[in-house]
């Protein structure tokens, strides 16, 4: 400042008094590092044989990309879910590198390679924990369908490509047939037949409810939806306080559920679909009636919550870990080969696990890549 705005004295010699700061921060332009290794070649002079030193390891081909840059492929692949070729665009705009969805694929492959005993941990960190949370949605690999599924709890997480939904592909996976915790899981029956303890998601309970309420114009459904809701408070509110649910009040709550089983039935003392009588077969019931059956059957499995505090309310984290790879599917399109879902699994398995337990992710990628994944305490 050379002069005043005002009266345009000069303020070249005026002493500065104070300093309004203002910041801009900016990346500087990517600029490739080429590291060249040269192998030496000497002919011995006693037997005439040729001799080549050894590159590192990790230098398999004349020329190569380095560890940070595969890495970054990886995680924009495998984390945000960028198709392949878009991938080269980005890097090539980005970068100036022309990175080809095959040296993409053969990267993620060593990755894949090399969270082999990663994987084991985790799913042996799963058997080893009192509650695991179960869900399954459908992907399409080779233009098929096939079914994912997905173990997981608030620390690890596990998925599992197969082209069946039900039992063969549950076993396959080999965590439901040999977990003696409790199951949280949202009333499929194929999970029911294992011999451990199970707990039903309400919040898919709260939703069928509401529909009864809204379009039957049942009342128990409505006193049923509070009484859970009032539940889940009570429940949240011993963990804020890190006490025990008190066993008086449990008492008085599963009270007021039998209560409330009791006027559903008089509600629907046998509840045969009007529509569909007369007609060849057993008549079917109603969806009330169904819905209240499953509550009257399932009591202990819905309630499992409120006597250990352990057991979430719902089913939310198995559809939180799942919803991604939904995701993934609509921004990156189906696999076109089964090699490529089960990469994808492992790879992002590995990620939503790292996530959970505040480890980076672009490290934690790397690290993989390089065959030293991070620990999972």
């Amino acid at each position: 400042m050379t002069c005043c705005k005002e009266c345009g004295s000069t303020l070249e010699n005026v002493e500065v008094e104070a300093y309004e700061r203002r910041q801009v921060f900016d990346i500087p332009p990517v600029n490739l590092i080429v590291t060249e290794h040269k192998s030496q070649i000497k002919t011995c002079p006693c037997c005439g044989k040729l001799n080549k030193a050894v590159f590192p390891e990790s230098v398999k081909y004349p020329v190569q990309y380095g560890p940070n840059i595969l890495a970054s492929a990886i995680y924009c692949k495998n984390y945000q879910f960028v198709p392949y070729d878009r991938i080269s665009e980005l890097f090539e705009d980005i970068m100036g590198i022309k990175i080809c969805p095959a040296t993409i694929i053969r990267a993620e492959r060593e990755c894949f390679q090399n969270l082999e005993e990663f994987e084991n941990v985790i799913r042996e960190k799963l058997l080893a924990s009192p509650v695991i949370n179960f869900d399954e949605t459908g992907m399409k690999i080779e233009g098929k369908r096939h079914w994912l599924h997905v173990a997981s709890n608030e620390k690890y997480t596990c998925y599992f490509a197969h082209t069946k939904r039900g039992a063969e592909a549950i076993d396959a996976m080999g965590i439901l047939p040999k977990f003696k915790g409790v199951a949280v899981h949202d009333g499929w029956k194929p999970y029911n037949v294992y011999d451990c303890d199970h707990a039903l998601c309400n919040a898919h309970l709260q939703r069928e409810l509401t529909g009864i309420e809204e379009n039957y114009k049942q009342t128990w459904a409505k006193e049923m939806n509070e009484l859970l809701t009032e539940m889940k408070k009570y429940t949240d509110e011993c963990k804020e306080q890190l006490r025990e649910p008190d066993f008086e009040q449990i008492k008085a709550l599963e009270e007021r559920f039998d209560a409330i089983i009791i006027r559903a039935l008089e509600e629907n003392p046998h509840s045969l679909n009007p529509e569909k009588q007369g007609k060849r077969g057993k008549n079917p019931k109603t969806k009330s009636r169904n819905l209240l059956d499953r509550f009257i059957e399932h009591k202990e499995k819905i309630l499992r919550f409120l006597t250990d505090l352990k057991v979430p309310f719902d089913n939310n984290q198995a559809e939180r870990d799942i919803r991604m790879m939904k995701l993934q599917q609509k921004i990156s399109g189906t696999f076109r080969k089964a090699m490529g879902a089960q990469a994808f699994c492992r790879i992002r398995a590995y990620i939503s696990t790292g996530k959970k337990n505040g480890l980076p992710v672009l490290e934690g990628i790397r690290a993989a890549l390089i065959g030293a994944p991070l620990t999972i305490l």
